[in-house]
């Protein structure tokens, strides 16, 4: 035996195994939450946030990466997952994703369990970028889609647009389009890019990227839901959920640019309970507190409201609620600015308004000093509850409305974006601006108190702004034919980024054109506006906030004319439906909040199977029972095409023109429009009860006083008592319209309507199930209990054959059998 050549032996064979070793260990680090490794010249570390989550961090070999996001609130998670190693490729598997990586140059693909490809990187880069005098990156993504695969989200665009494919577009919050740099795919994933600064989002049959102006490292997540219910649920575990607003809140509210006395907001409130015509919500737009120098005071020092906890008693009294408009900015001559400029927490860049004097164009001889102020700032917010405390929540108002909260920004100069901010530039967080703004209202009001729920009616949103209590209103848009159809892309990409809760105002902001040949006061009597206005509000009955808000027309509905006429009538009787579906739109309310569904659901949602639905543009779900195709196009009156600049301010120059001046139009005549009944069911028609199957086109019959409105077979919908405001009268006799065509579930949800109990598990569910093969409602027994709630009830069931039967119901389970 040669001990010296088995001596040589073991040597080369433990030198064969470290090196083994070695290259193993170089080629990635694993931990309980990911795993981690090197390129060349990119470090890649990726984190699970549960089995279908996982967060991509790329940044500079020999670089750092810390970054708390303000939009995610999930720590990363303790997941099981296996590694396999192959050359330059890693398969990393979980319960639900399966992920290629290639160590060689850090792309990454993602694929289900089963193999089916779901996305795939193509490119990433860091560009040197000088920040204010920070050294940093601007960093680029770059995926690889499908050519036919349609995307969804982004925020709320006015481009009219549903699918985001072939799009270029510079993410920087505005007046009208509110940015969330996320989108997800007909195939059942999602892509947040968790960066604040300037974001540009470019789709081309080459590549779909996300490319920021200020980034240590690229940071995105990947979520697979499976379907688009299951990637908002997705982001919304990242990012926060939703909690319950009021029941009053999705009641009607009525608002205008602006009332401009104390006497006159009592007055609408009053003129409206003496028409019988139901109101839960009035707003007071800005001025309250007197002049631009005053700007934002956040107190009711105008002489026209000389006794503000009057007014707000004297609402109160008639049973509504008042909504107050508060600001990003301060006036000079505010204690809020005075406090904070003190501390240095006001920007310097140029806001609205620019003039000290009211007046258009902006009379700059008299700068009126206004500076939005640091809302990065946990002090700045601080000091903006303690004002917004004293002067207005104090005395009783409800809720916010909180304007320009993107903010304002009117010069747009690049050396702007170098202000300095609490968390560094404001280049590098300009579009979580928002988001930081109405997030310091919402958790000071829960601070304060638990008996009043937060609602705050915002211009602006960011990722996770779902978790603040607000509903995203689509800023100032144009009163015109084609701002009104750009609204039902916007609200529902903005739904499919996790923002349940969307409005525009009904009518449109910017009504100017629509007085020429007419009387500010008479602007109303325009039969252009009344077709447009009305087809608005039809649509706006079926988003979550139901909100008439306009200027240079009032929208009041007494300015339409009169009961038996055919737009008055056609404004009472789509508000009076939109109280009665308030047990079930308070129901898909709790639904959202409990089971992370939305209101607002692209059809692509509930029948992705059917292709003809992924780019329609026109319809949506309201709930899961309703099919809602709005009338988007003029019938009776001719459009018109209006051109307005919503951050130029007011442009209220008046027009000499009278051309297509109409005045007299007959509004019973009867129209058609063309809707589309998706593959996969059976549809009624809401107004008539007639049955149709799905996956064809119909024409439907329509004059001013209706739109098509479907439900879809195998659904159960609530009908809630004629009231004047939501809690007029108890839900103690419920109609239950049941439509066949396949089983069906539903649960009636109750609670205190306004205060967070129902956190402590204070509300009760109705669970209900329709069996179409035995023809049979089975309500079951009632689960948890809360102070005031009803024991015993009525239940009219109604199918659209007309068969009905009327059950009484105390708790248990019962079974109606037709």
């Amino acid at each position: 035996m040669n001990f010296n050549r088995i001596k040589a032996y073991f040597i080369a064979v433990t030198l064969v195994f470290m090196m083994n070793q070695n290259i193993n260990a170089q080629s990635y680090k694993k931990t309980d939450t990911g795993l981690s490794f090197s390129t060349a010249d990119t470090n890649v570390e990726m984190k699970f946030y549960g089995f279908h989550t996982v967060r991509i961090i790329k940044y500079p070999a020999g670089k750092s990466f810390t970054k708390n996001s303000l939009s995610v609130i999930k720590n990363e998670q303790k997941t099981k997952f296996s590694v396999t190693e192959n050359k330059d490729i890693l398969l990393i598997k979980t319960n639900d994703l399966q992920i290629s990586v290639n160590t060689k140059n850090g792309e990454i693909a993602y694929a289900t369990t089963s193999g089916r490809e779901l996305l795939k990187e193509k490119g990433s880069n860091f560009k040197p970028f000088n920040d204010a005098g920070n050294s940093t990156y601007s960093v680029m993504q770059a995926f690889q889609l499908e050519k036919d695969e349609p995307i969804y989200g982004l925020g709320i665009l006015q481009s009219g647009k549903l699918s985001q494919r072939n799009q270029d577009i510079r993410m920087v919050q505005n007046n009208t389009w509110d940015f969330v740099p996320f989108f997800q795919s007909v195939k059942g994933y999602g892509v947040f890019w968790d960066n604040e600064s300037p974001t540009q989002f470019t789709d081309t049959t080459q590549k779909t990227s996300f490319s920021s102006e200020v980034g240590e490292g690229i940071d995105y997540y990947f979520m697979y839901g499976g379907n688009a219910d299951g990637v908002v649920a997705s982001m919304r575990d990242l990012t926060g959920n939703v909690p319950m607003l009021p029941l009053w809140t999705y009641g009607f509210w009525q608002s205008k640019e602006r009332y401009k006395s104390q006497a006159e907001i009592v007055d609408v409130v009053k003129k409206y309970r003496d028409l019988k015509v139901p109101l839960d919500g009035i707003i007071q737009d800005w001025q309250y507190w007197g002049n631009n120098y005053q700007w934002n005071a956040m107190d009711f020092i105008s002489p026209d409201f000389p006794d503000a906890k009057k007014m707000i008693g004297d609402i109160h009294g008639m049973n509504a609620h008042l909504s107050v408009s508060i600001w990003s900015s301060f006036g000079p001559m505010t204690n809020p600015y005075r406090e904070m400029d003190k501390k240095g927490m006001l920007f310097n860049f140029k806001t609205w308004p620019e003039s000290g004097r009211e007046v258009w164009p902006p009379d700059m001889n008299y700068p009126s000093g206004v500076r939005v102020y640091d809302a990065y700032n946990p002090e700045a917010r601080d000091i903006y509850w303690k004002y917004l405390n004293k002067g207005v929540f104090s005395l009783g108002v409800d809720t916010w409305w909180m304007d320009s909260t993107e903010p304002d920004h009117l010069s747009q100069k690049p050396e702007d974006l170098d202000t300095k901010t609490y968390l560094g530039s404001f280049r590098k967080v300009r579009n979580a601006y928002p988001l930081m703004a109405v997030g310091g209202v919402y958790d000071h009001q829960r601070a304060t108190t638990s008996d009043k729920r937060v609602f705050i009616l915002t211009r602006s949103a960011f990722a996770g702004q779902q978790r603040y209590g607000a509903n995203t209103w689509s800023g100032d848009v144009n009163s015109s034919w084609e701002s009104l159809r750009n609204q039902v892309p916007a609200g529902l990409n903005f739904t499919l980024t996790g923002n349940p809760n969307f409005n525009s105002d009904i009518g449109g902001f910017f009504a100017g054109t629509y007085k020429k040949g007419w009387t500010e006061s008479s602007g109303s009597k325009n039969p252009m506006f009344q077709e447009l206005y009305v087809r608005w509000l039809q649509y706006g009955t079926f988003t979550p906030m139901m909100r008439s808000h306009g200027t240079d027309v009032p929208r009041e509905i007494y300015q339409f004319g009169k009961k038996g006429e055919p737009i008055y009538d056609a404004v009472e009787k789509f508000i009076r439906l939109r109280y009665s579906l308030l047990p079930y739109v308070y129901s898909v309310s709790w639904d959202v909040s409990k089971n992370q569904s939305s209101f607002m659901r692209p059809l692509a949602m509930d029948f992705s199977s059917d292709k003809k639905v992924w780019d329609l543009n026109n319809e949506y779900m309201f709930g899961k029972a309703f099919l809602v195709a709005p009338v988007l196009n003029a019938q009776y009156t001719p459009e018109k095409i209006v051109k307005t600049d919503e951050n130029e301010g007011w442009n209220k120059k008046e027009e000499s023109k009278k051309e297509g001046l109409v005045s007299s139009v007959d509004f019973t005549q009867n129209k058609t429009v063309k809707v589309y009944l998706p593959s996969g069911s059976e549809w009624y028609d809401y107004w008539t009860n007639a049955k149709y199957k799905g996956g064809q086109e119909i024409e439907k019959t329509v004059n001013i006083q209706a739109i098509p409105l479907y439900v879809k077979g195998g659904s159960i919908i609530p009908i809630g008592p004629d009231v004047q405001y939501a809690t007029e009268k108890k839900w103690d006799n419920l109609t239950l319209k049941i439509y066949p065509g396949s089983n069906a579930d539903f649960v009636l949800y109750e609670d205190e309507f306004d205060n967070y109990n129902y956190e402590k598990g204070e509300f009760t569910q109705i669970p209900m199930h329709w069996n179409d093969k035995s023809q049979t409602l089975t309500i079951d027994a009632r689960k948890g209990k809360y102070k005031g709630m009803i024991d015993k009830r009525n239940f009219s069931i109604i199918l659209p054959n007309g068969q009905q039967k009327t059950v009484a119901y105390s708790g248990k389970n019962i079974k109606v059998i037709f």
